[in-house]
């Protein structure tokens, strides 16, 4: 008589362990700064930036989908695009656009929660542990795009708006970062729901961070230059990526022996 039993069916996806939390900022830092050089140094302006960074990211999120495994390198790749593609997005609604800091952040919200709710009335859940068939992919990568997206105008608007500054901003998401870990270890507080919260709350953390290193001393930063910072930071992330253990996430899948 078959007995049914549990079996882990791979995902594309890395686990979410600290690992992936640390190359996660390190690459919201980046996009930061890379965004930045593209649109600031070289001054291509916020279009011209954002319809690059749309490009790339495109190519890179198709190419995840067609692959057949979970690869480092193009996952994290990919995230690096949607975190450009964010800075330069969220730079360009709040700025160019003329609707602020505050209406930026409150589209960019809406349009994340659009894109959670779509994709739980598709599947009955928006886990990052079931992403595993294109349709589920597609719903991931929209949602990553929004939520990056989200986090660079929440980092702008709490250092500018908020009046507390990068260092400021930084000290406040590291803060609420640790108070989701707390709520992770030590209550049954959804997991998902902590997931989410936590990958928006990376990307302000990164910006803030990014901002500290290039912006000019009066105004708070470091002064550093963009493109060496983003080339250091750039080379710190391949090194984790290379060097750090990282497997792909599992989802149960019910198989008969």
């Amino acid at each position: 008589m078959h007995q049914p039993n549990r079996q882990a069916a791979l995902s594309k996806v890395p686990e979410v362990t600290l690992t992936f939390w640390l190359i996660k900022i390190a690459a919201t830092t980046l996009g930061e700064t890379g965004g930045d050089s593209v649109t600031m140094t070289l001054d291509w302006g916020y279009l011209a930036g954002t319809a690059l960074f749309l490009g790339l990211l495109i190519a890179l999120v198709i190419a995840q989908i067609m692959a057949k495994k979970f690869h480092p390198f193009l996952y994290w790749g990919t995230i690096v695009a949607s975190t450009t593609f964010g800075t330069t997005m969220a730079d360009f609604a709040d700025r160019s656009l003329g609707i602020g800091y505050t209406g930026g952040a409150s589209l960019l919200f809406a349009c994340l929660m659009a894109v959670l709710a779509l994709w739980y009335a598709s599947e009955g859940t928006i886990s990052v542990n079931t992403v595993s068939t294109p349709k589920v992919e597609a719903f991931y990568w929209m949602a990553i795009t929004f939520s990056q997206t989200l986090g660079t105008a929440l980092g702008d608007w709490i250092a500018d708006i908020g009046g507390l500054g990068y260092e400021g901003g930084a000290l406040v998401f590291g803060a609420g970062l640790m108070a989701l870990a707390a709520l992770y270890w030590w209550t049954k507080v959804s997991h998902v729901l902590l997931f989410w919260t936590a990958f928006i709350l990376t990307r302000p953390l990164g910006a803030t961070v990014g901002d500290l290193l290039d912006k000019p001393t009066d105004q708070g930063g470091l002064a550093l230059s963009l493109p060496l910072a983003s080339a250091a930071i750039a080379a710190f992330v391949v090194l984790c990526v290379a060097l750090l253990p990282q497997r792909a996430g599992r989802h149960p899948g019910e198989v008969r022996a």
